[in-house]
């Protein structure tokens, strides 16, 4: 299956399917000597991980990582990472009643398109248990990043209708919405879970904010960093839309609103979200996400079979009411994969 790898220099391919034996990645570009354990990336899978709260699914993964190899008394050494999840609370047989139906939101008919034969076991590779594997890598991504100052913070702003009108980094792991404004955090959740009980579902917007970049990252024409940044957003499943700065509102500003004007002490606003010409300013980079409804609810919906045949479909099973919270540490882990590559670009053009 083309289509799984991601990066240049620093490049993950990830592997397995929802209700399979395992997920899981190949890392392929970490630099030797670097010290690393599971411990280290079993901090960011906890916080993807399935069953944290009455608005994630009810799953229960462990989630635990196995480091197959690239690893040596505790430090990388320059060789692949294998990084393995083993599925330890898969339900295959929750699909039997509904695997000739194309379920709608889904890829199962795009799947059957492509490829002729489609897992219709929680859509196999489609799944999101797939971006396990991504925060895995990211987890190694995020430690080299911290070390060259590099911090990433993402949180829910905005779901099922409620908005954040506060900032405070600090509430962000304090609430099962990873919101970042407490007191709109425990709307969301109150709405969330009335919704589950009608059997639907929402979706929301997640920001993230980067500081501590360098100026200078990004390629100019088709590898800007926010080009980069994009493709890695829109490649996780449930997400529909990516801006950058104030992006689409910048459609209804003038130039001379827009443009980040300079003094002798840099920019004096930071309107392009930390990227002009594609390439770094040394700003934050900040940039959102639209983040559709979970696809699997259980109101009936109408569809059709794989004959064609019209029919009426309730997805039953264990899924997220709300994607949001547990996308954060995905969305995390995917703008590190991009940064520490592009790190890697940068110095190995400019000795």
């Amino acid at each position: 299956m083309s289509g799984s790898t991601f990066g240049t220099l620093f490049r993950i391919s990830t592997f397995g399917e929802s209700h399979g034996g395992a997920v899981g990645c190949v890392l392929d570009g970490a630099p030797p000597g670097l010290a690393l354990s599971e411990e280290d990336i079993q901090k960011q899978l906890d916080r993807r991980k399935p069953g944290q709260s009455s608005v994630t699914t009810p799953r229960k993964e462990p989630d635990k990582v196995h480091l197959l190899s690239g690893i040596f008394e505790g430090q990388t050494t320059g060789t692949p990472i294998l990084m393995i999840l083993y599925n330890k609370d898969a339900q295959p047989s929750a699909y039997n009643d509904i695997k000739e139906m194309f379920r709608p939101g889904h890829a199962d008919y795009t799947y059957l398109k492509k490829y002729g034969i489609r897992d219709y076991r929680g859509s196999g590779r489609a799944s999101g248990r797939e971006t396990a594997a991504r925060v895995a890598a990211g987890a190694v991504a995020q430690k080299l990043l911290s070390q060259r100052g590099v911090s990433i913070t993402a949180y829910t702003s905005r779901t099922a209708g409620i908005s954040c009108t506060t900032y405070n980094p600090a509430e962000i792991e304090n609430n099962p919405m990873r919101a970042c404004d407490p007191v709109a955090a425990e709307q969301m959740v109150s709405r969330i879970e009335a919704l589950a009980q009608e059997g639907d579902s929402v979706g929301g917007i997640v920001e993230c904010r980067i500081t501590g970049v360098r100026e200078g990252l990004g390629e100019p024409v088709f590898d800007k960093i926010e080009a980069d940044l994009a493709k890695a957003m829109l490649s996780l499943g449930a997400v529909k839309g990516f801006e950058i700065g104030r992006g689409f509102a910048a459609a209804d500003l003038q130039g001379s609103e827009h443009n980040d004007a300079m003094d002798a002490h840099g920019f004096k606003t930071n309107n392009a979200g930390g990227v002009i010409g594609g390439i770094t300013t040394g700003e934050e980079i900040y940039f959102r996400i639209a983040v559709k409804p979970t696809s699997s609810i259980s109101k009936e919906q109408d569809t059709v079979d794989l004959d064609g045949n019209e029919r009426v479909i309730r997805t039953e099973g264990r899924h997220d009411p709300c994607i949001c919270p547990r996308i954060v540490p995905v969305v995390e882990a995917m703008a590190g994969l991009v940064l520490e590559d592009h790190y890697k670009r940068f110095e190995s053009q400019n000795l």
